[in-house]
């Protein structure tokens, strides 16, 4: 249940441009005679809200339209619920789970400069260990987190962030209806 600390070049590269293609009010290069209102807008806007919501759903929903599947909604309701066992595990930043009746996925990341992005993508990247035939992980792997993200039943997602007393980072997002249940396939 650990962060990996290498990313596939592919992933991060295929992330990059779905995030620039999600945000058309980002750019590589600004123009000189941009005036500084403007780029104070820019960022501004780049930390609200509604930003932050896409960065846990964009990730999510690509893994999703690689299948085929609906996109994930946010949810309040769910993002609240994340957000209050996130800073129950504030003190520890404990992989453990809140015992809900929701799906949920955790991610713990040394250090204090983890994305929601970072989390998803590590999630994702169980999907090498998923085998749809078995309906199984591969032999002492994990790959829960990935079926949780493109359980076709699922149709909600929230999520939350913070930083642990230790200086770590600490996700969770949690889903409903949950998935992976027992003798089901995730889609």
């Amino acid at each position: 249940m650990g962060v990996r600390s290498l990313f596939s070049c592919g992933a991060i590269g295929t992330f990059l441009l779905l995030l620039f293609c999600s945000f058309p009010f980002l750019s590589l290069s600004d123009s000189a005679h941009e005036n500084s209102t403007k780029l104070l807008s820019r960022r501004l806007l780049a930390t609200t809200p509604r930003n932050m919501v896409k960065q846990y759903l964009v990730p999510h929903n690509f893994e999703r339209a690689k299948l085929g599947l609906p996109p994930l909604r946010w949810n309040k309701k769910l993002a609240d619920f994340a957000s209050s066992w996130a800073r129950q595990r504030q003190e520890d930043c404990a992989l453990i789970h809140s015992n809900s009746d929701y799906g949920e996925n955790l991610f713990w990341g040394s250090g204090k400069d983890w994305k929601p992005g970072d989390a998803v993508a590590t999630w994702a990247e169980e999907k090498g260990y998923y085998n749809y035939r078995t309906n199984k992980c591969a032999q002492n792997k994990d790959c829960l987190h990935y079926t949780q993200i493109v359980w076709r039943e699922s149709l909600t997602v929230g999520c939350a962030r913070v930083s642990c007393r230790s200086g770590d980072t600490f996700i969770t997002c949690n889903y409903d209806p949950h998935g992976n249940v027992i003798g089901q396939k995730p889609f």
